[in-house]
Order: C-alpha cells, then sequence, then structure tokens
C-alpha cells in the first residue's frame, strides 16, 4: 500500500515488484532529482534499489525469513480522521518469526466518547498523562523504520497512521504493507476470519483482551506465525508473500460455524 501521495502510477509500483522499473520511466514520472527522490522516499519506509539498470524494491530480493515486519494495532476515538484520533497505538517487530522489539503507548486525548469506552475500555481519564499525537507519531515513525507493515485489515491502520502523520507534518507512509487478515484468508481454513473469532476458533492468545492496541497485536503476531508456517515453499520473499496475500485463491470457508456447533453440543 502507498500513498496517494507517491507519485508513479499503479503499472510502474507492479513492475517494481517483480520485473523492474526502467530509468526512463522512473524519470518520467517524477518532478524532482532521482538520487533525492530516492532518499526521501527511503526517508517515508520505502526502500527502491538498482538491479542491472532497472529498478526494484528492496523488499523483492528480500527472503522472508530476513524481513523485518511491524505487526501494528490502533484504537481511535472514531473513524474519521478530520473529527477524531489514535487513543492508543500498539506494534512489535517479528524477525524470522521472533519478536524483536515493541513500542505501545496511549495517547492524550481530551474526549472520548461512551461508546469508544465501552469497545476499548480506555476513558479520557486514562490518556491524561500520556504523550499527545505529535510525539506517539515521531516516536513510532522512528520504531516502524521501514520495516513491511502488517496488520488485520491494513487499509485502516495504515492508512489512519499515515494521515495522523500527515496531520502533525510528518511525511505519509511509504512502507510496504501485509493484511494479515487477507494473508489468514490464504492460509488458515475458517468460518470467519474477524481477529476475536480466530482468536476463540484457534486459541491464539488464551489472556487476549479484545480492542486493546498490544493484545490485539500480540493475537495478530500468532496468526502471522501460523500463515508463515502454511505458506507454500515457492513463496520466498517478501513482495512473493505480499503478492501471494492479495492474488492467491481464498481456501473454501467450512459451512457451519465450528464455534457454534461446540456451544450447542455442550
Amino acid at each position: 500500500m502507498l500513498s496517494n501521495d507517491f507519485p508513479l502510477d499503479t503499472k510502474s509500483i507492479h513492475k517494481l515488484s517483480s520485473k523492474g522499473l526502467c530509468l526512463q520511466s522512473l524519470r518520467e514520472q517524477i518532478d524532482d532529482d532521482l538520487d533525492f527522490s530516492l532518499e526521501l522516499w527511503h526517508s517515508q519506509g520505502l526502500n527502491i534499489l538498482k538491479d542491472r539498470g532497472y529498478f526494484y524494491f528492496a523488499t523483492k530480493f528480500m527472503p522472508i525469513a530476513e524481513v523485518e515486519f511491524c505487526i501494528v494495532d490502533i484504537e481511535t476515538n472514531g473513524s474519521k480522521i478530520d473529527k477524531h484520533q489514535i487513543i492508543e497505538i500498539g506494534a512489535v517487530k517479528v524477525k524470522n518469526g521472533e519478536i524483536t522489539d515493541r513500542y505501545e503507548s496511549l495517547v492524550h486525548c481530551k474526549e472520548i466518547n461512551s461508546h469508544i469506552t465501552e469497545i476499548t475500555g480506555i476513558r479520557a481519564e486514562d490518556t491524561k498523562d500520556a504523550p499527545n499525537l505529535k510525539k506517539v507519531m515521531y516516536d513510532f515513525k522512528v520504531f516502524l523504520g521501514d520495516a513491511v507493515f502488517v496488520a488485520h485489515d491494513v487499509k485502516f491502520d495504515y492508512k489512519f497512521i499515515s494521515l495522523s502523520m500527515q496531520k502533525i507534518g510528518l511525511a505519509p507512509l511509504l512502507n510496504r504493507s501485509l493484511c494479515s487478515l487477507s494473508l489468514a484468508e490464504r492460509t488458515v481454513e475458517s468460518y470467519r476470519y474477524a481477529l476475536s473469532y480466530l482468536n476463540d476458533s484457534l486459541n491464539l492468545h488464551p489472556s487476549a483482551t479484545h480492542h486493546r492496541a498490544m493484545s490485539d497485536v500480540l493475537t495478530t503476531y500468532e496468526l502471522f506465525k501460523l500463515s508463515l508456517n502454511n505458506l507454500n515453499k515457492d513463496i520466498k520473499t517478501a513482495e512473493d508473500i505480499i503478492k501471494f496475500s492479495k492474488e492467491a485463491k481464498r481456501l473454501k470457508r467450512p459451512k457451519f460455524d465450528p464455534l457454534k456447533e461446540n456451544q450447542e453440543e455442550l
């Protein structure tokens, strides 16, 4: 997933992830000096390299075991970026299946309505001593670096964080992204793919507190490991797994809900 501000068209982005983009095509679409643009994109989490005259996402050449994934979850006080904000963020860095680092923070927020508090358990009073959005976004940007951004239904988290960064004066995110929900649909057979349902059916994170950022991150981490273990051996690089998560055939879902059947038996 790339920001709408990214200057390259969809066809060029596809070439960067597959057979490579030639210098002429790259120059035709950017207004700035090429070296400057590459450095700028790098600062926004996107590495592009040159190999035998063509340009590629660096992730095309990175074996999955060497890729740094950053699993992220946010809680917000609403879904509209112009009216609402992040109230909690959690993230873990994962490499070769192991957690290597973690980041979590509440975010100072003056108003959280009762519906959000009912879902998350977070009240405005809980955030009174938390850092403000600007501090949290700066810290998270440093933590994320150029890792592949992973989330369950990644579009929401990625877009909301990217827009939040722009709101406080930072450039939008350009990190490569991977949706753990879409990946699970192709690697884990389930009646439903909501994170809470997968946790209940697969016992991913027994002590989970749903709709708290770090708890959902750790649940997603367990799901992500399961998906990685179920990957076909021909999925070897970061770009392979990103493509697979978008284009591979989804697994057939069971006709009946096994959790409901188990409850009826009890």
